[in-house]
């Protein structure tokens, strides 16, 4: 089949490597550089301890409580757009201890395969920084964290039975964490990947069997003929096609517009800063998690990252919102060296989704475009998943197979797009 992939990040990219042993043709499109987005300044962590979905019990509230201030974990702008509006609006509907235990199930189902395709794709020959140094969760506060280790049963049927430790344990483990650490969650079996050289490593693989890959090549529109999409039209000219991957992000939904149902993709702003070398002493990839800033050692620097922004497509940095990342670290550390030189901070725009579970799937139920997007703050985690599902869909289309229905698909939005036509008396498009 002649397969084209939208979008060049982790996702895109781990996808189009799939088809492509699969025995597809395949070509990537980009608008700009590959892994120059979103993937570009994560928090570099294989993550399933923190697999939990962003709407959750209690956020609603806390949520109204950060936004008084600038520099907190979560930061709403406020705007009377209707999808905006029905975004946080439906985020809320599932802030509820039901919907939060169904998502982080299927959260864990579909990061538990991770580290076996990674595994998978170096053994092929892919070179990528890879750690294994498990993850300590970190705590101030002691109801966070107990409430924390109440969700130790939904991650025990997936081997994940983390060490919990006390000051004098954490202080052990990691002599330079300050006093304010009191409670702490190891997970011994989280990675970590740099994720550039993760794109770098597809990228570079991809082109030696024989993709082609286009940075800066705009997508435009598509060409149809009935459910079916037959080229997508760019700036650059016109790639015919059997079967389309949407995988761009926070783009995705714009796109998926122009073939079928709006997928309500919103733009969530994270921020990453890297030190060179690290500040302090830091051996265990951890999360300060009363201010949910990350912290990862890499080779030859430490990553901070962190903070939830809802501000629109604004990819300006924010320097209160870095400010507070930067001072988790360093209220977080004994003797933090804040002359220490960093990067320039980077801000990215993470693909978010209001039920908080990512959207994998066919678009249209008998379709040849399938999306990959809505990940969240996941996407790294659950890429290798994703591209493997993506290859699965693409024999269903090629062998004319109806796609099984997944907690996860796009037809959970076709549904609600009916139920809203209908309330509207408006025409229903199929």
């Amino acid at each position: 089949m002649e397969i084209v992939v939208v979008g060049g990040g982790i996702v895109g990219l781990g996808s189009a490597y799939e088809l492509v042993r699969d025995g597809h043709d395949v070509t990537v499109l980009d608008a700009g550089a590959l892994g120059a987005g979103a993937s570009h300044g994560n928090a570099a962590k294989i993550t399933m301890a923190e697999a939990t979905p962003v709407p959750a019990p209690g956020m609603v509230l806390q949520g109204l409580k950060w936004m008084l201030k600038a520099d907190s974990p979560l930061f709403v702008r406020p705007s009377l757009s209707p999808p905006f509006v029905r975004f946080m609006v439906t985020m809320a509907r599932h802030c509820n201890e039901g919907d939060f235990r169904r998502s982080l199930q299927v959260h864990l189902e579909m990061a538990s395969t991770c580290g076996e395709v990674l595994d998978e794709w170096a053994d092929d020959g892919l070179s990528f920084e890879m750690h294994r140094r498990g993850v300590l969760l970190v705590y101030e506060e002691r109801e966070s964290f107990e409430h924390r280790v109440a969700l130790n049963d939904a991650f025990a049927p997936f081997g994940m039975v983390p060490e919990l430790l006390d000051a004098d344990a954490l202080h052990d483990r990691e002599p330079c964490l300050s006093e304010r650490a009191r409670h702490a969650l190891f997970f011994p079996d989280d990675r970590q990947v740099e994720p550039d050289s993760l794109t770098g490593a597809l990228a570079k693989r991809l082109r030696e069997l024989g993709a082609q890959l286009r940075e800066h090549t705009r997508v435009l529109d598509f060409e149809q003929a009935g459910d079916r999409a037959t080229a997508v039209v760019t700036d650059a000219g016109r790639f015919e096609c059997d079967q389309v991957v949407l995988a761009t992000g926070v783009w995705t939904g714009v796109l998926a517009a122009k073939l079928g149902p709006a997928l309500p993709i919103g733009p969530g702003k994270g921020y990453s800063v890297d030190y060179f070398p690290s500040p302090v002493p830091l051996n265990t990839p951890l999360t300060f998690e009363d201010a949910h800033v990350a912290v990862t050692p890499l080779d030859g620097r430490l990553r901070l990252a962190g903070t939830m922004e809802f501000a629109g497509l604004d990819l300006g940095v924010n320097a209160r919102r870095v400010a507070a990342v930067k001072q988790a670290a360093a209220r977080g550390f004994r003797n933090w060296d804040e002359d220490t030189p960093h990067a320039e901070p980077w801000a990215g725009l993470r693909p978010m989704t209001a039920d908080g579970l990512p959207i994998v799937g066919r678009l249209r139920p008998e379709g040849n475009v399938l999306v990959a997007s809505g990940h969240g703050m996941l996407g790294l985690t659950l890429a290798p998943s994703t591209a493997k599902t993506v290859r699965d869909l693409a024999r269903d289309v090629a062998a004319g197979r109806p796609s099984p229905l997944t907690p996860y698909g796009p037809e959970r939005f076709l549904r609600s797009s009916r139920r809203r036509a209908r309330r509207a008396g408006a025409p229903i498009r199929d």
